[in-house]
């Protein structure tokens, strides 16, 4: 297993020339299009580890993997993405499901970006973690099963920091604190969403 979280990995990767086309892309200085993919990456991918958690959602999540996002490059991703390519609206529609709004607004909220251009960095960030997952789990042969290993222990490890990302993650996965995302959470997710925040 890395000794990295996937999460700081991937940011690493993003340094330089990809994270200032996502700055220019947003329209943001570089400082905040930085602190937001920061926050956006681990609720990504905790999200992505409270999915590959569930009966058979590591093994359909890297079935997905081979199949749509085995062979592409960082960059190829990236310039696909900022074109408004890349899949990144189902991408999301799969990692977050109902939760998709609340991911957006609790991310534009937290890092000042607003809530549209938060959906947008989500969508440009989804295919390129995506790509980022295939690339590094198809190759080392740890299968489905390295896969849920490594993405459960990310959304540990981003939980138990806590800060921008863990806060995220505790707000969109789970609403009651309980730990666990269940009934309880959905309904708030539900009239969270239509009603006046408490």
């Amino acid at each position: 297993m890395n000794q990295n979280p996937l999460a700081d990995e991937l940011f690493a990767q993003l340094q330089g020339n990809p994270l200032q086309q996502i700055s220019a892309q947003l329209g943001v200085d570089s400082a905040q299009a930085q602190q937001a993919v920061g926050a956006a990456l681990p609720l990504l991918l905790g999200a992505l580890g409270r999915n590959a958690g569930q009966p058979q959602g590591a093994q359909a999540l890297f079935g997905a993997l081979q199949r749509d996002h085995a062979n592409t490059d960082l960059g190829g991703v990236l310039a696909a993405a900022l074109g408004g390519g890349g899949g990144g609206g189902s991408i999301l529609d799969h990692i977050f499901g109902q939760r998709q709004q609340r991911a957006e607004l609790g991310l534009g909220q937290a890092t000042g970006l607003g809530g549209q251009q938060a959906s947008n960095l989500l969508q440009i960030l989804a295919p390129i973690v995506m790509s980022f997952l295939a690339q590094r789990f198809s190759q080392g042969g740890a299968g489905a099963g390295g896969l849920a290993d490594a993405l459960g222990a990310e959304r540990q490890r981003t939980s138990q920091q806590g800060g921008l990302g863990g806060g995220l993650l505790g707000a969109v996965l789970d609403q009651d604190g309980d730990g666990k995302v269940d009934l309880g959470d959905l309904l708030k997710l539900g009239t969270g969403l239509l009603g006046p925040r408490r």
